[in-house]
């Protein structure tokens, strides 16, 4: 897919992984939705990108309705939605039997929730936007990016509600591509390994700086901006379809 003039939806667009896909789709000339709960950032961003070029929403991923206005301005203002990049998400670390008993199912749940149901709330609403547009050769009506997490194949302890829903992601990419695709939507899930985000961003050094000395080459904490790369290769890719992709840098994690 040719990206100069398409509309794109990012989920956590207002800071790390979100953020560097933002400015990457906006540099080749992309228009994208900004959707994220920070408000502050997200406004900033759209204004630093140009009125022509970003828009901010302050949009839960898992209220229906606040998606479907998202969705719904992102055509009325830009044009009709070709691409869809979800990374919002949390991480809450908790252990199954921590010191003050068994981990609160509400705290398992909201992981859940929020990681794995709203990137579904957001694939839906979305596919069915794209299922209005022309049918383009090679190009399809649209793709849709999901982020995964190498936690789904080597969680670690404390990991047991982020490891599943990310977990979930992986799974549901290959049905929902495969229903997809007679209608020219791919579906595609990146699973990052330890980047350099919000995430870990709270971390002492010493802590940030062993997380990066674990990735084997380059030997060092992933950067958004090459999250993004990827991002613009499974657009521009029309047989990437259907899959999770491992960007780690050989990384394999272990139990703690």
């Amino acid at each position: 897919m040719k990206l100069p003039g398409k509309v794109a939806l990012v989920t956590g667009g207002a800071s790390g992984l979100g953020e560097a896909c933002v400015r990457k789709l906006t540099a080749e000339k992309a228009k994208v939705l900004i959707l994220d709960l920070e408000e502050a950032r997200g406004v900033k961003l759209a204004k630093e990108l140009g009125p022509g070029q970003a828009l901010f929403f302050k949009a839960d991923i898992t209220a229906a309705d606040q998606l479907a206005d998202a969705i719904s301005l992102a055509q009325k203002k830009l044009g009709p939605l070709s691409v869809v990049v979800n990374c919002a998400g949390i991480l809450i670390p908790a252990k199954v039997l921590g010191k003050e008993g068994p981990m609160p199912l509400d705290r398992f749940a909201k992981v859940v929730h929020v990681n794995l149901v709203g990137t579904f709330n957001v694939i839906r609403l979305a596919a069915q936007a794209m299922m209005a547009n022309a049918m383009e050769e090679n190009d399809g009506r649209g793709v849709i990016i999901n982020t995964a997490s190498i936690a789904a194949f080597e969680g670690q302890v404390g990991q047991s509600a982020y490891a599943a829903s990310k977990g979930g992601i992986v799974s549901l990419t290959l049905p929902i591509a495969r229903e997809l695709a007679p209608h020219g939507i791919r579906v595609m899930s990146i699973a990052p390994g330890i980047f350099d985000t919000a995430m870990i961003g709270g971390l002492p050094e010493k802590v940030r700086q062993a997380l990066g000395e674990s990735v084997p080459f380059p030997n060092r904490l992933g950067q958004p901006e090459e999250f993004a790369l990827l991002m613009l290769h499974i657009i521009a890719n029309p047989m990437l379809n259907g899959c999770t992709i491992r960007l780690d840098g050989a990384l394999r994690m272990a139990a703690r």
